[in-house]
């Protein structure tokens, strides 16, 4: 009757435990390893601009994934767009840093004397590119929601494209006045978002983001290499946009800051340098993105 009796306590026992454990206990997970869209903060990924310094946009990138951090939204400003779309299509990361190292400069800076009146660069080559190494041809169709960031030129008003053609988007915000022909798209001359700052957290916000992570890659001005218009009109942006970007990173709930200060926006020599940087930046901040999920 004993042996009965224990038997009986065990496996009541047993049944207990198992219906605790479906039930959770009330003890739950990490929020960034439940399951999507499941009592869990909407996350977005604001990725700013700096030209060759976007390469540290994937090292950003590969240490969230490998952290499992989810990314629900990618705010792109200039370069950011450009990185933020090729991610944005496959939603990873050894496919990003394919697509990206590939990148050179003159994949971007299509040179003409034919075109100086309104700039040098006319960015078919640009748009090319983003033709060639993102598949969905939409925004609407790629895997995570994605926002390049614009400005057009006649009003000075920010001007978020969500929607249509993802090699026109891109090419928008990159299009650097100065350097670029700006491009006539969607009824507005849109040139570089980077003119009401490299970095647009306000716009994640206004789309319902919870958790905001932005990636400042420009917050270094200072910037030798200034011995042709070209570089001169770059450095000339850099420096007006700086005190804007400051002023939105309060938008931000993390700031990740990779150390790449010392390569100039036209260096696209040191792309393994600036991943690395992404890389580091990002390692340093892990521990503060989990908390601020977790306590959302």
């Amino acid at each position: 009757m004993e042996t009965k009796a224990l038997l009986e306590r065990v496996t009541i026992l047993g049944l207990i435990l198992l219906g605790l454990n479906l039930l959770g206990c009330g003890v739950k997970k990490p929020l960034w390893e439940r399951t999507a869209g499941i009592e869990r903060p909407k996350i977005a990924l604001v990725l700013g601009g700096g030209a060759a310094r976007g390469f540290a946009h994937v090292g950003v990138i590969r240490t969230l994934e490998r952290e499992k951090i989810p990314i629900d939204l990618i705010v792109g400003t200039s370069v950011g767009s450009l990185v933020g779309a090729i991610y944005a299509d496959q939603a990873d990361s050894f496919d990003l840093e394919w697509k990206a190292f590939s990148l050179e400069k003159e994949d971007i800076f299509d040179f003409s004397l034919l075109r100086l009146k309104t700039g040098p660069v006319k960015g078919d080559r640009l748009e090319r590119f983003v033709q060639e190494h993102v598949s969905a041809k939409e925004i609407e169709d790629l895997k995570i929601p994605f926002i390049a960031v614009a400005v057009d030129l006649n009003t000075g008003e920010e001007v978020v494209l969500d929607k249509g053609s993802v090699a026109k988007a891109v090419r928008a915000s990159c299009s650097i006045p100065g350097v670029f022909e700006p491009l006539r798209y969607q009824e507005r001359l849109l040139v570089d978002g980077g003119v009401l700052g490299s970095i647009a957290p306000e716009v994640a916000r206004q789309r319902g983001a919870d958790v905001v992570i932005t990636v400042d890659i420009g917050r270094s001005v200072v910037n030798y290499d200034t011995d042709n218009v070209i570089n001169i009109t770059l450095q000339a942006i850099n420096i007006m946009s700086n005190r804007i970007t400051q002023y939105k990173q309060r938008e931000s709930d993390i700031l990740i800051q990779p150390d790449v200060g010392e390569v100039t926006v036209m260096d696209f020599s040191r792309k393994k340098e600036c991943m690395l940087a992404g890389i580091a930046a990002t390692e340093s901040k892990i521990d503060e993105i989990k908390r601020v999920i977790s306590e959302w």
